[in-house]
Parts: C-alpha cells; sequence; structure tokens
C-alpha cells in the first residue's frame, strides 16, 4: 500500500508526529433496504476523517475528500474486491443472526460493526471490533482472552460458530498488528490532513424572543481539530451558559461548535465570547453590546 521506507525513517517520522492516530470501518448491512439505499455500506476513517466509502450497489471502494488526491496509498481496485467479500460474509452474519431472533420474515433489520485500532509513538495501544443488531450492542472482541463476548442471549450462537472457525484469533492477529500496520503506511501519505491546525472563524448573532429576552449566540466555523474551549463573559466573570452545541464533521473536513446565553432584553452589555483552540496562539475573543 505504499513505498518501502528504513525503520530508522519509520521511527523518526514518528517521533516528530507522536499521534495518537486511529483507523477503523463502520459496516452497515440492512435486510430490506429501500430502493434508494444500498442493502451493505462500509465507510473507512483515519482518526475522525472518512476517506472511502464502498456500498453494495457500486461495488466499488472510492476515495473521500482530500484523500481523492492522494496517489499510491491505496490500491482502489484490490479494496473493491476485498469490500465485495466482506459485504458477502457481512450479509450472511445477518441472516444468521435474523434467524437466531426468528426475524427471518418479518419486518427490516440492520447489523452494524465498527472495529479499529490506535496507535502513539508508533505503538500499538487499543483496539475495538464490535456489533449492533436492530440498534442494541449484539457482540464485542476482547483481545486479552482472546474470545467474542455475547451480549445478547442470541449471540452465543454467533460466538460458538466465529470460534469454531477459529475467529479469535484471526481476529486478534489482525487488530493488533495488521491494522497498526496498515495505519502506519497510510500515515505517510494522511498526516498532513490530520495534522493540520485549521482557526475557526467566530460571529455572534442577536435574537430577541416575546420582547423579553434576547438570545446572544457565538458560532465558531471552519476549525480542526475539533476540541475546542468556548465561554461567556460579562465584566469580566463568566456567565452561565443557556446552550450550546457541535455540529459533525463538514464536507470541507472542518468543524462548527456554538455557545448561548439569554440576558434582558434590554441589557446593552457588553457580553464577551472567548474562544480556545489547538490553532490559536492566544484565547480569540469578540465582544457583543446593543450599539451592534
Amino acid at each position: 500500500y505504499g513505498p518501502h521506507i528504513s525503520m530508522f525513517s519509520l521511527s523518526l517520522f514518528f517521533f516528530f508526529f507522536a499521534g495518537p492516530y486511529s483507523l477503523s470501518f463502520l459496516f452497515t448491512g440492512v435486510s430490506r433496504p429501500k430502493a434508494d439505499i444500498a442493502s451493505f455500506q462500509a465507510t473507512g476513517f483515519i482518526n475522525d476523517q472518512p476517506f472511502f466509502h464502498y456500498d453494495s450497489k457500486s461495488r466499488t471502494a472510492e476515495p473521500l475528500g482530500p484523500w481523492k488526491q492522494v496517489d499510491g496509498m491505496v490500491n482502489w481496485e484490490n479494496e473493491s474486491q476485498l469490500k465485495q467479500a466482506r459485504q458477502d460474509i457481512f450479509m450472511e452474519t445477518l441472516e444468521d443472526v435474523m434467524g437466531y431472533y426468528r426475524d427471518r420474515v418479518a419486518g427490516n433489520h440492520t447489523f452494524k460493526g465498527t472495529f479499529g485500532c490506535e496507535i502513539r509513538n508508533d505503538s500499538y495501544c487499543g483496539a475495538f471490533w464490535k456489533y449492533a443488531y436492530d440498534g442494541r450492542d449484539y457482540i464485542k472482541f476482547n483481545t486479552e482472552i482472546p474470545a467474542w463476548i455475547p451480549l445478547q442471549p442470541e449471540a452465543v450462537n454467533t460466538k460458538v460458530k466465529w470460534e469454531t472457525e477459529g475467529s479469535a484469533q484471526v481476529s486478534k492477529d489482525y487488530l493488533e498488528n495488521e491494522c497498526p500496520e496498515r495505519l502506519r503506511s497510510y500515515l505517510q501519505y494522511s498526516r498532513p490532513f490530520l495534522d493540520r491546525q485549521d482557526p475557526p472563524s467566530v460571529s455572534i448573532t442577536s435574537r430577541v424572543t416575546l420582547g423579553l429576552i434576547r438570545t446572544l449566540t457565538c458560532v465558531a466555523d471552519n476549525f480542526y481539530p475539533e476540541p475546542i474551549s468556548m465561554y461567556w463573559t460579562q465584566a469580566d466573570s463568566v456567565v452561565e451558559t443557556e446552550s450550546w452545541g457541535e455540529g459533525p464533521l463538514s464536507e470541507n473536513g472542518t468543524y462548527q461548535s456554538w455557545v448561548a446565553v439569554k440576558i434582558p432584553s434590554l441589557d446593552r452589555g457588553p457580553y464577551s465570547c472567548h474562544v480556545q483552540h489547538s490553532s490559536l496562539a492566544q484565547p480569540l475573543t469578540v465582544t457583543w453590546n446593543k450599539s451592534q
């Protein structure tokens, strides 16, 4: 999946970029999908960034976001064939699980699998693998034992079948060896997207309801990475927040967050919104008063 680099170069590479970094996948299977929905979908993530998508309609794994411009990281033809094989196994498992619940006849059912690994300082430091059926946790993998742990009585059937087929050791090897190695390979191409620092643009909106209460909302847009701190002050005293929120990762690979306070509509302020983010050398402050 990429050019060969020496162990010295790899060690130096991670000395300066310790992480943590993660590689994870989300598989979703639907027993009776609507006409516009694929019965099987798979998405890969490096950290919080989706870097490829596959579905049963296109039967093709395709890069997403900035990875569309990256050459050499993934052999997409091979990845498509791999996901086609994974699709067949995954959908067979969904059929098995529906049988354990005696759900084969009625209704539409969903099976989701999430798995991945994390490295820090070039060393494996954790992994997970779990499945859910119709929104309820179904079975998860324990790398220490190693074994599949049923989370529903019906999942005992899956545990017995998978472990009889040798899945426990194969899954452990994948999570602790193959997954971290693949992540290291991907990071040669992906670090510019993952280590970047996009500063937030900050704005304030004011809205009066029923002529009595004014809501001041401070919005931070287009920042990366995700962690951010936002709060309001008046006369150097922190004001209790009425509400706050965070948006999902946008199509351009950045985040949005907001924090709001409610004040009397006749209050002239000033009120200040403070934003702290790793991209900022010092906290950013934006002030509102009645004249604005």
